[in-house]
């Protein structure tokens, strides 16, 4: 048998899930393309990959330009 906290632990964690998933379904509606909820998935996906690339390219190149001194010996006061 288990314990009572164990169960109502299960059927919270449950709860959420469900909660969580329920928008999910019925986020992009291809029919309803005027709601202001509609996404163009694959735009934004693009788009974020892109601005990655460039904050990740612009890190790299400020790492390796020596603009940034990084002193991994010193010993803290």
């Amino acid at each position: 048998m288990r314990e009572p906290a164990s169960v109502m632990q299960q059927a919270v964690l449950s709860l959420l899930i469900l909660l969580a998933g329920l928008p999910a379904l019925d986020a992009n509606d291809p029919e309803d393309e005027n709601s202001p909820f509609y996404y163009d998935w694959h735009s934004l996906r693009v788009g974020g990959l892109i601005c990655a690339g460039i904050l990740c390219a612009m890190g790299i190149i400020i790492l390796m330009s020596g603009k940034c001194k990084c002193k991994f010996g010193q010993k803290s006061r």
